[in-house]
């Protein structure tokens, strides 16, 4: 029986390596995949950004980079057959909630965030902690 893989994508170099070795994954276990990317206004937007245009949307972003990973990643076959699914909210929050079911969860070491120095950045160690599955970190390198 067919389980589900849930990835993380971010757009990240990190993550299109995770998006790529989830897919393999699938394709050894024959389980569906479901690449997910969380998106949502920084605490500090109104001071950083006070005059964002009215016509920006971050979701449509977080869909537009969800797309792009998945065509830089994939074999547009492999491509099409992806679940996506754009989440406003808090980036391991929604993996950890999206990942209920999953027999597998996979993210990248790290992603888009000012902390380069770190071993595991803060979405992948917060949903090793935290996930209803097996996580897989792929390391970059």
């Amino acid at each position: 029986m067919a389980g589900r893989i849930v990835v993380g994508v971010d757009g990240s170099e990190q993550s299109l390596k995770a998006l790529a070795w989830a897919a393999a994954q699938a394709a050894l276990t024959g389980d569906s995949l479901q690449a997910v990317i969380g998106w949502e206004y920084p605490a500090s937007w109104a001071t950083l950004m006070p005059g964002v245009p009215p016509e920006f949307d971050p979701e449509q972003l977080a869909k537009q980079i969800l797309d792009e990973s998945l065509e830089q990643a994939l074999a547009p076959e492999v491509a099409a057959a992806v679940t996506r699914t754009v989440v406003g909210g808090n980036a391991a929050q929604a993996l950890v909630d999206q990942a209920a079911g999953a027999s597998l969860l996979v993210v990248g070491d790290r992603g888009h965030s000012g902390f380069k120095a770190a071993v595991l950045g803060s979405v992948s160690t917060n949903v090793a902690q935290h996930a209803p599955c097996p996580v897989v970190v792929v390391r970059g390198g």
